[in-house]
């Protein structure tokens, strides 16, 4: 994906928009327990869109956090976290319910926009991670690399990104 591309990414009824510049860090499925109880929950709300697949995944596009923009109705987006101590939080689009992406509260310098809201074509799924967490008699369907954990190029990335950013690039 060329350095200059800038995805988007909308609520179900259009009123919250972001974008994100640049090259996505990785685009995952996540099957860990949170963003399993967090989807069940999100999807709970009214209206709300899906948020896990068939396979209780969360697909995201991880990017650097200073690339992703709210460019349109900031001021509907309320942090959802799982447990009031989380270090996670996941925003929704509180005029629709819609999940847009996971932020963290602590130094951790990425994003985490969720797939499905991203508009076109977005970019393709690397990998499963995080596969252990796959409830009983689940399986991941073999349509991309699954990983118990996170896969080893994932650190290296988020690494580099880091480093980027610190130089301002």
């Amino acid at each position: 994906m060329n350095p200059g591309t800038v995805l988007r990414a909308a609520c179900a009824c259009r009123q919250v928009i972001l974008e994100a510049r640049g090259a996505p860090i990785v685009t995952a499925i996540c099957h860990c327990d949170d963003c399993q109880a967090a989807g069940r929950q999100i999807e709970a709300l009214p209206g709300a869109a899906p948020v896990l697949d068939d396979h209780a995944g969360t697909p995201i596009v991880m990017f650097r956090k200073d690339r992703v923009a709210c460019v349109q109705g900031q001021d509907r987006l309320v942090a959802h976290k799982l447990t009031p101590g989380s270090a996670t939080s996941r925003y929704l689009a509180s005029c629709c319910n819609s999940a847009m992406y996971l932020g963290f509260d602590d130094a951790k310098h990425w994003v985490d926009v969720f797939r499905d809201r991203i508009e076109g074509n977005p970019p393709r799924v690397q990998a499963r991670v995080c596969t252990r967490f796959l409830p009983e008699g689940v399986e991941a369907p073999g349509d991309v690399p699954a990983y118990r954990s996170f896969p080893p190029g994932v650190i290296p990335r988020l690494l580099g990104a880091r480093i980027a950013m610190m130089f301002g690039r």
